[in-house]
């Protein structure tokens, strides 16, 4: 098999666990000083050391990596995990200028970067568990 047969996995194109982590801290920093973020840093405990933790074991799963949140998690179910805390437009909004930003900082291939940011985009929007959110609407008439 040659080298282009060979599709590398997400977490390999970005860098692996040194970008994942990268990806996090750069997260959580702007989440600490972005005053668009206040609503969304609120919604966590002083310290941040455990869900940093939490974020790195998922996203290295979720981008192809090893599984590192599924044994001790299981399932992800994150709108479940997250049912908690309003989520609404804002605070999508925030979580994705958060996130884009840690993505421009932290991954260096543009393509990759592009594809993660439309994926987590989806993710970020089905999060959302406020009135009005449409996917809850199309749920309600099934």
């Amino acid at each position: 098999m040659s080298e282009v047969d060979v599709k590398l996995s997400m977490f390999d194109r970005i860098g692996g666990a040194v970008s994942v982590d990268r990806l996090v801290e750069a997260f959580y920093r702007r989440m600490d000083a972005l005053p668009e973020a206040r609503v969304i840093r609120a919604m966590h405990g002083r310290d941040l050391a455990p869900v940093k933790s939490v974020l790195k074991r998922y996203l290295s799963e979720w981008t192809g990596g090893p599984q590192l949140y599924s044994p001790e998690k299981g399932h992800p179910r994150l709108r479940q995990r997250h049912i908690g805390f309003p989520i609404g437009d804002a605070e999508r909004d925030a979580w994705l200028l958060c996130m884009r930003g840690a993505l421009e900082e932290s991954v260096a291939d543009a393509d990759a970067r592009q594809e993660i940011d439309i994926a987590l985009t989806k993710l970020a929007d089905w999060m959302r568990n406020q009135a009005g959110n449409p996917h809850d609407a199309g749920a309600r008439r099934s």
